[in-house]
């Protein structure tokens, strides 16, 4: 593997997290000014900048480079934020987006021409010159210019301002005559020196050194309590030929106490920079995962053998591998957690976006980024939550007008909240606009031929809800770039029971909407009940077990083609497993599961009792079968399969 291809993966990293942060500043100061967003846009638009550059990216650079200009004008306070600025830059962080995707690609960008947006950005530029320029942002920028400790010697320590009690030092960096972007470089240098202390002098400025007037010689004066092996450190790197560090001597600190007092405090700094997290490739992650799965597996096995053989070592010895074990797989769950930020903050653009493209005014809001899922759940949750919001501000919320005239607030409401409830995280997306329209829904499903006028005559709210979830429905009453593509909420419930969870709606006509979803933290390891029908085993996972009860056969009433039992108080279908197990005679214990609002029971020979195992999925040999979720591997070595009452009900 080649250096470059080495660096590859980390600019990746590093550019999704700047340009993330971006696009989060960039919606915070479409609501109004907030320095903070615009230092932070700044900073990020700068990494990026100067990493494209020194990865040889130059279409990358250069449409940053662009923005940069547009920011440094905001940021000195010569131009404002606007909606059609704003639009522009959201645009321009699509086509970074883009290059980063196909840099993680293994390209280079240069299939990625960003002439179209680095020319509209120039052309704000030249519109600005037009137009008279605020005299308070001028005259503070004419200000700053004049004070600039850059136009000072940097040599002359008398002439920098006091930074009271730390040590202040004077470095010479020189970068080598081969190195190919100079400037680049230097900022680099700058920049790991910042994050040491307070650079109180730079020659030559950084805005020389940014418009390229840079001939390789650097020299700055930085107060910091780092101490000189750490700043020697931070200045030198590749492509660095030489840095020379003199501490400047102030009158006040010429005591001998002072400069042992600061070595221990930069020695005590120094050891505090040890490095506390990796980045770790995910495919790596994922082999450990199928390890530890494998392990316990093999841990039911030896539990088995030993119960067999009772050897009293031999348990001992098995007791502290079942620890290990246990511990080990608590701790991969823990690693493989990834907080549902990863995919919440994507979702404030794309709510913008929509509103934008209806004319709606819409307040987002988003509450417990912070709840962690498996990686491997988290994975499918990314495009039904962006069908759902889609949904929400599309259909859901109303135009202000519409709002205004039914005593609304003319700025429409969407509320995504995240929680942990027990073993299952739930999200809620919830808005305040018109509801399910249920007479509109039983036109189109009688319209569509999915039922009949007479069937849609009798659905109550709940049942005409349910027909949202048939595959093909939609309510839109035109085609657009957002909806009526005919891929509705079908999709999004296949993907979430795929995912072993499940999706429930609540709506009120002319109040809003609350669709809720239930999700398990992990798919891997589950618990469940290992039950025997006709001499066959089977796992129902524990989590959909509401009870275990007696069963006589002469209790069971037949309802039409089915039959059903009445238990508490309650009539139960009861579910036979003869297709999947055949029949067996005995069946005298009822396993009574529930999805969602609705019970049932399965009949079953024996329970053998609870166990944690690996769920596997189905061989693509297989394919998807109804109402089997995977298969697990129990301790024997016997192929089990894993119910999944989802589906199944």
């Amino acid at each position: 593997m080649s250096e470059f291809e080495a660096y590859r993966g980390l600019f990746v990293a590093e550019s999704r997290e700047n340009h993330e942060n971006m696009v989060k500043n960039l919606l915070i100061l479409e609501k109004g000014s907030d320095q903070n967003a615009i230092d932070e846009i700044f900073r990020s638009i700068h990494t990026l900048k100067g990493a494209s550059a020194s990865m040889g990216f130059a279409d990358m650079e250069r449409l940053c480079h662009a923005m940069e200009d547009i920011f440094q004008l905001i940021r000195s306070g010569t131009a404002g934020m606007t909606q059609e600025l704003g639009n522009l830059l959201l645009a321009c962080s699509d086509v970074l987006e883009q290059m980063i995707d196909d840099v993680e690609g293994g390209g280079d960008t240069s299939s990625l021409s960003p002439d179209k947006q680095v020319g509209a950005l120039k052309q704000w530029l030249e519109d600005l010159k037009g137009k008279p320029e605020p005299t308070k942002g001028k005259g503070k920028q004419h200000k700053k210019e004049q004070a600039s400790p850059a136009a000072t010697p940097a040599g002359k320590p008398t002439d920098t301002p006091d930074t009271g009690d730390i040590p202040a030092y004077t470095i010479n960096i020189t970068v080598a005559n081969e190195c190919l972007m100079k400037d680049v470089r230097a900022m680099i240098a700058i920049g790991n020196l910042e994050a040491l202390g307070t650079i109180v002098s730079i020659n030559p400025s950084k805005e020389a050194i940014d418009a390229g007037e840079f001939d390789g010689s650097l020299v700055l004066q930085i107060a910091s309590e780092a101490g000189e092996e750490a700043l020697q450190t931070a200045a030198m790197g590749t492509e660095i030929a030489k840095v020379e560090i003199k501490p400047v001597v102030k009158q006040e600190r010429i005591a001998s106490e002072d400069t042992s007092a600061a070595k221990k405090q930069a020695a005590t700094s120094d050891k505090s920079r040890e490095i506390k997290n990796l980045r770790v490739d995910i495919t790596q992650l994922d082999h450990i995962m199928n390890l530890v799965e494998d392990l316990v597996i093999n841990r039911g096995r030896l539990k088995q053998i030993a119960e067999q053989h009772r050897i009293k070592e031999m348990n001992e010895a098995i007791g502290m591998v079942d620890r290990s074990v246990s511990d080990l797989q608590n701790l991969m769950m823990i690693i493989r957690m990834i907080p549902l930020n990863h995919i919440f903050n994507r979702l404030p653009r794309v709510v913008r976006d929509v509103a934008q493209y209806d004319s709606k005014e819409v307040e987002f809001v988003m509450e417990g980024g912070e709840t962690e899922l498996d990686r491997s759940v988290m994975d499918g949750l990314n495009d039904p939550l962006l069908h759902l919001i889609r949904n929400a501000v599309n259909h859901g919320i109303e135009s202000p007008e519409v709002r205004e005239a039914a005593g609304k607030p003319r700025k429409g409401f969407v509320r995504l909240a995240a929680h942990r409830d027990r073993d299952n995280v739930i999200i809620e997306l919830i808005d305040d606009g018109a509801g399910v329209n249920v007479e509109k829904v039983k036109k189109k499903a009688v319209e569509k031929g999915l039922i009949t006028q007479e069937t849609a005559d009798t659905l109550t709210s709940d049942q005409a809800v349910e027909l949202l979830f048939q595959p093909g429905f939609s309510t839109a009453d035109k085609i657009s770039d957002i909806s009526g593509r005919g891929v509705g909420l079908d999709v999004v419930r296949r993907s979430i029971e795929s995912l072993k969870g499940t999706i429930r709606v609540e709506t009120t006509p002319g109040k809003g909407s609350r669709f809720e979803l239930l999700l398990p933290p992990t798919m891997a390891i589950v618990d469940v009940m290992i039950v025997r029908i006709n001499g066959k085993r089977l796992a129902i996972p524990i989590s959909s077990i509401v009870e275990v009860a007696n069963f006589k056969r002469d209790t069971t009433h037949h309802i039409g083609n089915g039959e059903a039992i009445l238990l508490r108080d309650e009539v139960l279908q009861i579910f036979w497993l003869n297709e999947m197990i055949g029949t067996s005679s005995v069946c005298d214990v009822l396993i009574v599961i529930q999805y969602q609002k609705r019970k049932c029971c399965i009949p079953v020979d024996i329970v053998e009792g609870q166990q944690e195992v690996v769920v596997k999925p189905l061989s693509s040999f297989i394919g998807n079968t109804r109402g089997v979720s995977g298969v697990t591997i129990l301790g024997d070595g016997d192929v089990v399969p894993v119910l999944d009452v989802n589906t199944m009900v």
